[in-house]
């Protein structure tokens, strides 16, 4: 087992990473306050690994509450069937609620605790690799609205997160790619020379090889911990690992949440933030054409839906997060492993982006 710290001083809490945790009743007890506890799982989760957890938490009071599966029910209905199982199981403000699936249920179960009665305790037990990855570390929580992804939330951060790799057998291919993208994202913002570590490794991530995948997760969350630790509410630095966010989240939101799965848009939107870097003299295009192959060996979508126009994607970008006194911040690339946030960019450029020809461009790539 490794183990990693997010510094935030009084509030600062570990990630556990390694195989067979949901076992580990020791390190469970190290973070739960009181003597009850709720998990929050989904019908697709559930059948796989709550029996496990619960057998863990013997002699404590458990309340399960299993919520429907999909980015759809990421809503206010669905979260009221939380604080139902909370309040008819009479849990009080010494509860401690875990979140057991991906990031939809790490991000409403969170919200959940930030808000039930003002706040309660909270552990985050990721088992996807989107959000063992991404989601569970560094606090963000909240559900979708319908003009915009993640627009209702709260930062709030979890006692701890344990990752247990062993998990990641059942997860589907799909959602394993969609996972990888935001592994990848790491080496875009910050850390290059990872990117060549997941080209050589690429085959061995998709086979569900369990070294690949902790050495992978383990980089990932480091990188994660440390923007986190320097920047716990998105005011400077954080925000650059929303890289390919504001045009995947766009997408997201368009086509219907959960008909591309969230790695998916972020991976098409992320394409779209090198073309544009790209465009701006940042990077050449051969750092643009290395990283859509990455995408594309992860078994990636890196063109965006047809059906989409820029009228659609500014209409959904200007209720982004990043959106400040009316300007559109974006985050691109000055180069590769280094992003920034910026609204400085000829709007001629955006439009260009938003009207390339990306299916052209892997056709291009499929040639040479």
């Amino acid at each position: 087992m490794q183990t990693l710290q997010v510094d935030l001083a009084e509030r600062s809490y570990p990630i556990y990473i390694g195989a067979d945790l949901l076992q580990r009743a020791d390190l469970l007890a190290q973070h739960i306050v009181g003597r009850q506890v709720a998990i929050v799982s989904n019908e697709t989760v559930a059948p796989l690994y709550l029996a496990a957890l619960e057998s863990a938490l013997a002699g404590y009071r458990v309340t399960s509450i299993v919520l429907p599966d999909g980015e759809a029910f990421k809503n206010w209905q669905t979260l009221q069937t939380i604080f139902d199982g909370l309040l008819g199981a009479r849990h009080d403000r010494r509860t401690t609620v875990i979140a057991l699936g991906g990031g939809v249920i790490g991000d409403m179960a969170g919200f959940a605790a930030a808000c039930y009665q003002r706040g309660v305790n909270f552990i985050q037990i990721p088992t996807t690799l989107l959000s063992q990855v991404d989601s569970s570390v560094g606090g963000k929580t909240g559900i979708n609205h319908p003009l915009g992804k993640n627009m209702v939330g709260a930062f709030y951060q979890p006692q701890a997160v344990l990752i247990d790799t062993r998990s990641l057998v059942t997860l589907p291919p799909r959602e394993l790619s969609a996972g990888l993208a935001e592994v990848i994202k790491y080496g875009l913002i910050c850390d290059e020379p990872f990117l060549g570590w997941l080209e050589a490794n690429m085959t061995a991530l998709r086979a569900l090889d369990q070294v690949a995948l902790t050495a992978a997760i383990e980089r990932s969350c480091a990188a994660k911990a440390r923007v986190v630790g320097a920047d716990e509410r998105e005011s400077g630095v954080r925000a650059t690992l929303n890289l390919g966010h504001t045009f995947g989240h766009a997408i997201e939101t368009h086509m219907g949440y959960g008909v591309w799965l969230h790695g998916e848009a972020v991976a098409a939107g992320t394409v779209m933030a090198l073309e544009m870097s790209c465009r701006l003299g940042w990077i050449d295009s051969n750092e643009r054409d290395r990283c859509m192959r990455l995408f594309l060996a992860a078994g990636l979508p890196v063109v965006p839906p047809a059906e989409m126009t820029p009228e659609h994607f500014l209409e959904h970008m200007a209720v982004d997060k990043k959106v400040q006194d009316g300007q559109l911040r974006l985050v691109l690339l000055r180069a590769v492993g280094e992003a920034v946030v910026t609204s400085e960019y000829p709007r001629d450029i955006l439009n260009a982006t938003l009207s390339a020809d990306y299916a052209a461009l892997v056709a291009r790539l499929n040639n040479q």
